[in-house]
């Protein structure tokens, strides 16, 4: 699915997705951990990139973090800015990563690879490392599976990852991983994970 098509269709839902999904509060408190764990403390920026409503944005700035959100739904963006006026979101996609290289110290990118066809995967990850400080961290939230495959998201397709194949293809963007958190499917949850990596020296 083209990356147009998938702005489309959040656009479409984007207050549901706001009402369901908006708040700091509806991400599980692992989660939370997870990424608080890998991404405070950094004394650079951080990208939170396909931000949504700008709420995990929020939460790494309470902790001190240097976060900027960035989506390429503008009313995600609208409602970010009016939400945390104290914040920093703008209209953006990881596909055009207008910042220097080696800029950032840490991405995060929530959930926001899974409709990204597996073809494209490398190279996103490529553009990540070149955008990263040295000993930066990426953290990533993604569907596994036994193999990478395509299902149908309830807004566009997205995709399962074997965890070992994402770390596999870190590896050969120039990252080493340095956490894993999976989750088990429940009733209302696919199996889903999330990964940590630190940019490799060198």
């Amino acid at each position: 699915m083209k990356l147009e098509q998938v702005r489309q269709a959040y656009a479409s839902v984007a207050e549901l997705y706001i009402e369901l999904f908006g708040t700091s509060q509806q991400v599980h408190a692992d989660d939370l951990a997870f990424i608080a764990r890998h991404l405070a403390g950094r004394s650079g920026t951080v990208l939170d990139l396909g931000c949504g409503p700008g709420h995990i944005t929020d939460y790494l700035r309470s902790l001190g973090v240097d976060a900027t959100g960035v989506d390429m739904v503008p009313e995600f963006i609208a409602h970010a800015r009016a939400t945390h006026p104290s914040g920093r979101y703008q209209l953006g996609s990881m596909d055009d990563l207008d910042i220097p290289d080696h800029s950032v110290t840490g991405i995060l990118a929530w959930y926001s690879l899974i409709h990204l066809p597996p073809q494209q995967f490398d190279g996103v990850l490529t553009r990540f490392r070149r955008a990263m400080a040295p000993s930066g961290t990426l953290v990533l939230g993604l569907f596994v599976g036994d193999e990478v495959d395509a299902f149908d998201h309830k807004v566009a397709t997205a995709y399962r990852w074997p965890l070992d194949e994402v770390s596999e293809r870190l590896t050969r963007a120039g990252f080493t991983e340095v956490e894993r958190l999976p989750r088990l499917s429940d009733d209302t949850h696919r199996p889903h994970a999330a990964i940590a990596a630190t940019a490799t020296e060198g």
